[in-house]
C-alpha cells in the first residue's frame, strides 16, 4: 500500500545459481530505506546548502533558517513544547543517550540510574561508568515488570534520579507503557528517559505537557530508523538540563567568547552541537516527518500490526520454530524473534539471504542481557564465552517490518523458512562455508 513512497523497494539482488530476485528487507528495526521524498528533498535543498549560523550569504541564511525551524517541526511530531524543551541534533540515539549521561553527571554523581533488562546496549552502557545502576526485571513472557519497577524505586528510597527505558524493545517489539512508567517514576522523585529508537517510527508518541505526571522528561530517537538514513538523531529534554556545565564535545560553534584564560559557552542548543551540523540529515528528517504525518502514525501502527499478526499466524505452524515473544499483536511494534531448532541463528540469516534475497537480523541485537534472559543462558555459560570469544554465540533471528512491506513478501519468506525448518540437515551441510557473496 505504501511501497511507492519508499526508494529502492524493487531492487534486484543476486541469490544462488546466479539468479536475481527482488530484495525483501525484513531488517527495518536496524535501518529503513529512505522515502522517495527524502531523496528528492535532499536533492532539491542541495542547491541551497551552505554553512549555518554566522554566515551572511543568502544560502547561509536559508540554511540557518531551515535548520533552526526544524527543531519545532520535530518537537511537534512527538508533542514536545518549544517553550519548555530543548531539542539537540546528534548523530543517532546512541549519541543522544551518551550526551545525556554526561550532562546529568553534573549534579548526580552519587545517584542511581534505574535501567531495565530489556535495554539496547546504548541505553545501558553509557550509564555504567558514571552512576550506580540497577535494573528493572522482566516477567516470564519477557515484558517489563512494573511491580519490580515500583519495588526498586521504593528500595532505593529517593536515590533514583532517572529511570531509563526503551519505548519498544528491539528484540521482542514489546511496547512499554511509558506514561504509566513516567507516573510511577515521578511519584518517587525520578525523571524518565525514553529510548524511542524503535517506538517513534512505528507508533504515535506524545511527550505530554510538562506539568502532567505522565510527562516524558527525555526522549531520544534516530532518523535512520524512520526512512531518513542520513546520520541524524534527536535528544529532547528540559531546557534547564542543558544550561549549566561544559559540553562533552567542544569546538566550533560551542563557545561565545574564548581567551587564553576563560571560555564563555554559547547558550543551548548551540553549546551541545559542536562543529558543522548535519544539515542535510536534518532536511531528510523533516521530509520524513512530513510523510509520516500525512500517512498518520495510527495508520502506520495498524498496517504494521496486520503484517505482524499475519506473520505470527504463519510462523506458528512451521515445525521446529521457537518464538521468543507472545502471540498477541497488541502493545508491540512489528518485530518477531525466533530460532529454528538444530540450526544456528547466523546460518539461518545467511540462508535466507542466499536462497531468497531476504534480509533479516541475527545475533543479540545489541541487547545481550535481554537475550540471555529470554534464552535462559546462565552466568556459567556466559563465562565460557568470555574465556573463548570465538565460540558460536547464543542469539536469535529477528524479522522487523516497515510500512512498505506486504503480505506477498511474508508468504515468500514463510515458504523458504518452512523449507529450512523441515530440511535442517540439508541446509546445515550446504552452508558450511562463508556466504557466497
Amino acid at each position: 500500500m505504501y511501497r511507492n513512497l519508499v526508494f529502492g523497494v524493487n531492487t534486484l539482488v543476486p541469490i544462488t545459481n546466479d539468479k536475481k530476485v527482488p530484495y525483501i528487507n525484513f531488517d527495518n528495526g536496524a535501518t529503513t530505506p529512505p522515502f522517495c521524498s527524502v531523496i528528492d528533498g535532499i536533492n532539491h535543498f542541495s542547491s541551497l546548502y551552505s554553512s549555518i549560523h554566522r554566515g551572511t550569504g543568502y544560502k547561509s541564511i536559508v540554511s540557518s533558517n531551515f535548520y533552526d525551524n526544524a527543531r519545532e517541526i520535530v518537537l511537534d511530531f512527538v508533542k514536545g513544547d518549544p517553550r519548555y524543551h530543548e531539542l539537540i541534533f546528534v548523530k543517532n540515539t546512541t549519541e543522544a543517550i551518551n550526551k545525556l549521561s554526561y550532562r546529568l553527571l553534573e549534579d548526580n554523581k552519587n545517584s542511581i540510574v534505574l535501567s531495565t533488562f530489556m535495554e539496547h546496549h546504548s541505553n545501558d552502557l553509557p550509564w555504567r561508568n558514571k552512576y550506580n545502576v540497577d535494573y528493572v526485571d522482566i516477567d516470564s513472557s519477557g515484558r517489563l515488570s512494573l511491580d519490580d519497577l515500583e519495588y526498586k524505586l521504593k528500595k532505593h528510597k529517593g536515590k533514583v534520579k532517572l529511570v531509563t527505558v526503551t519505548g519498544a524493545s528491539n528484540v521482542t517489539g514489546y511496547i512499554n507503557p511509558i506514561h504509566e512508567i513516567a507516573e510511577i517514576s515521578h511519584k518517587h522523585g525520578a525523571k524518565i528517559l525514553v529510548d524511542g529508537a524503535q517506538l517513534v517510527p512505528h507508533y504515535p508518541v506524545d511527550m505530554k505537557p510538562f506539568n502532567s505526571s505522565e510527562h516524558i522528561d527525555y526522549l531520544a530517537f534516530s532518523a535512520h530508523k524512520m526512512y531518513a538514513p542520513f546520520g541524524t538523531g534527536v535528544l529532547i529534554g528540559p531546557k534547564e538540563t542543558f544550561k549549566k556545565g561544559d559540553p562533552e564535545f567542544m569546538g566550533g560553534g560551542t563557545a561565545n567568547i574564548v581567551t587564553p584564560d576563560f571560555v564563555l559557552w554559547e547558550d543551548p542548543p548551540n553549546k551541545e552541537e559542536a562543529g558543522t551540523p548535519n544539515l542535510l540529515g536534518v532536511v531528510a528528517l523533516v521530509h520524513s516527518i512530513k510523510i509520516l504525518k500525512n500517512i498518520g502514525m495510527e495508520n502506520i501502527d495498524e498496517h504494521e500490526k496486520l503484517l505482524a499478526g499475519y506473520a505470527l499466524e504463519k510462523i506458528k505452524n512451521i515445525p521446529n520454530i521457537n518464538l521468543y515473544c507472545d502471540s498477541t499483536i497488541y502493545n508491540r511494534v512489528s518485530i518477531i524473534p525466533f530460532n529454528i531448532e538444530g540450526i544456528h541463528h547466523e546460518k539461518v540469516a545467511e540462508i535466507l539471504a542466499a536462497e531468497g534475497g531476504i534480509a533479516v537480523r541475527s545475533g543479540c541485537f545489541c541487547a545481550q542481557p535481554y537475550i540471555q534472559k529470554l534464552l535462559k543462558v546462565n552466568t556459567e555459560d556466559m563465562e565460557k564465552y568470555r574465556k573463548d570469544p570465538t565460540l558460536p554465540r547464543p542469539g536469535m533471528v529477528r524479522i522487523s517490518f516497515g510500512i512498505y512491506n506486504n503480505f506477498e513478501e511474508i508468504n515468500i519468506f514463510m515458504k523458504l523458512l518452512e523449507d529450512i525448518a523441515v530440511n535442517i540437515e540439508k541446509y546445515n551441510n550446504k552452508y558450511r562455508k562463508p556466504p557466497f557473496f
